[in-house]
């Protein structure tokens, strides 16, 4: 009997931008508070997704997490998502109200890698800007596995107070529940 193997997943397509495109990227003005309201109306999380022309890892994302169909599916139906360039010079407003080309955001939130994904609470408390209201930060290139993990442990607010079980806790959970106690 012969192996069937599977097609191969595709990166999404470059934009003009350089930055990887995907169906569940939202084109907004990027003024976080607008967005943010939007999110909460389709009753989903608000994510902001940094990136830059050339990352290797935001590529590798592209390319082996993001076309996973779980992943993507429940990226699409849970999360309202921004993606914003490191480099850009796209005006965005954040929470607090100070308005800043995206590279100037970038620096301000002292983001330093791509991607970089920062995950947001439903409501965020007047004058706070992006990182300090986010409830997780996800940097840098992630498995399959880790990356769906911590979309579902925002998803499902295993991050307030109330649980005992950080995210490194419910990962390595999580990892044995899949792989029968196995961490490889």
């Amino acid at each position: 009997m012969a192996a069937v193997l599977a097609a191969p997943l595709a990166a999404a397509e470059l934009g003009d931008d350089g930055l990887h495109k995907t169906p569940w990227m939202r084109d907004t003005f990027k003024d976080l508070r607008e967005d943010l309201e939007e999110a909460n109306g389709e009753d989903k999380r608000l994510v902001l997704f940094f990136e830059q022309r050339g990352c290797i890892y935001c590529t590798k994302m592209h390319a082996e997490v993001f076309p996973r169909p779980e992943i993507s599916q429940y990226i699409e139906d849970n999360f309202f998502v921004v993606q914003l360039n490191l480099h850009g010079d796209v005006e965005v407003t954040d929470f607090d109200g100070e308005t800043l080309p995206e590279k100037d955001m970038a620096r301000k939130w002292r983001v330093l890698f791509t991607p970089t994904i920062l995950f947001l609470p439903e409501d965020v408390e007047e004058g706070a800007a992006a990182p300090e209201a986010a409830v997780a930060v996800m940097p840098g290139a992630f498995s399959a596995d880790t990356t769906l993990d911590m979309f579902t442990w925002v998803n499902e607010k295993r991050y307030g107070p109330e649980n005992e079980e950080d995210f490194q806790r419910y990962h390595a959970r999580r990892i044995q529940e899949r792989n029968n106690g196995s961490a490889d």
